[in-house]
């Protein structure tokens, strides 16, 4: 065949496919997978959709989660085809998509610390959810689930989204002394990481109200009140979540807002004949057979089993709190909430919360 003929054919097929009416991109490639044995590429009217849940799927740490996903074909497909499924996962905060499973058919293969925690769900036709298992505080964020079957490629995402507990922290050296690297090694010292704005927003809208600017998990600084004052914004300002935006992560020092989930373990008020110093208060857990508890844990306890004590007792960071369910006469404010004493000099002497795992 001469050069302008089959130039000719070149131009009208592509004018077919720029006209072809009811579809966006719509003509279906196939690849030598799924072609005529001989590499050959062409193309028919088949699109291929990726299906999940709009809604955020919320759960818990430790817990397994299903995320759902399909394909599905239109017009349906009268053979089963070979496609390639790739699940991806962007963190909270972050910028970079980071791989998760890929699966060909039954078999699959994961990817950094989801080894051994995901599996692909395929209990149907066009079925390619994701099992996820024994979650992590960081599993919070966007999964991205992709269908590839020859050229065609097609993707939906859904939000996993963690239940539990926000709460402001500040180190021993005092207010706004973190950037954001020291901001979320503080959170993870304390069996927490950095909140999210959704997760804040959440916490916001319990009645959580903080004047003390913290990081969040996107690089953000922002802070959340319900009862406006000069102090916090100003008098005449509706209350929200304030808001400094994204601020240098080396540079710039705030203090932290945490997030914690459900526990594997309890958390309980060691009952000890006299008071202990901190030091003393960490070996009095260790012959219990249990560690000092940790700021997160305690604050997870409250939340998640209710655990409520009218006793000041150290914890690991060297702080001294106890929480609060019922609001009563000498337990403090007219509000549920663990209730701080800062920290107090490592010679006084106070109770210990001491935290087992089950």
């Amino acid at each position: 065949m001469s050069a302008c003929p089959l130039l000719l054919l070149l131009l009208q097929l592509l004018c077919f496919c720029q006209t072809a009416p009811g579809y966006s991109n719509g003509f279906f490639y196939h690849d030598v997978l799924n072609g005529n044995g001989n590499g050959e590429i062409y193309f028919n009217g088949v699109r291929l959709y990726v299906d999940t849940t709009e809604a955020p799927i919320f759960a818990v740490r430790g817990s397994n989660v299903t995320l759902p996903c399909r394909y599905r074909y239109e017009p349906e497909l009268t053979s089963p085809r070979r496609t390639r499924v790739k699940w991806s996962w962007l963190p909270a905060g972050g910028s970079h998509e980071t791989d998760v499973l890929a699966a060909i058919g039954r078999r699959h293969r994961s990817f950094a610390g989801f080894k051994g925690r995901v599996q692909l769900r395929q209990d149907s036709p066009g079925e390619v959810s994701l099992l996820l298992t024994e979650l992590h505080l960081n599993d919070t964020g966007r999964y991205r689930c992709e269908v590839i079957d020859g050229l065609e490629d097609e993707s939906a995402t859904v939000d996993l989204e963690l239940r539990g507990v926000v709460f402001p922290y500040q180190p021993p050296q005092g207010r706004y002394c973190l950037n954001f690297l020291a901001a979320q090694r503080a959170c993870e010292e304390q069996d927490s990481a950095l909140a999210t704005f959704e997760q804040l927003f959440a916490a916001w809208e319990e009645g959580l109200d903080w004047c003390n600017a913290g990081w969040l998990a996107d690089g953000t600084v922002q802070y959340p009140i319900t009862i406006p004052r000069e102090a916090c914004g100003g008098q005449g300002m509706a209350p929200g979540v304030r808001n400094y935006g994204t601020r240098h992560r080396r540079l710039h020092l705030y203090d932290a807002f945490c997030f914690s989930s459900s526990l594997r373990g309890n958390v309980y008020f060691l009952q000890h004949p006299q008071k202990l110093n901190f030091s003393e208060a960490a070996q009095a857990c260790e012959e219990d057979g249990s560690q000092i508890a940790r700021v997160g844990q305690l604050y997870a306890a409250w939340k998640f089993t209710g655990l409520e004590h009218c006793e000041a007792g150290w914890l690991a960071d060297g702080s001294v709190r106890y929480p609060i369910i019922t609001p009563r006469p000498n337990c403090g404010s007219q509000e549920p909430g663990v209730r701080s004493f800062g920290f107090p000099a490592q010679h006084n002497e106070h109770g210990v919360y001491c935290f087992r795992t089950s």
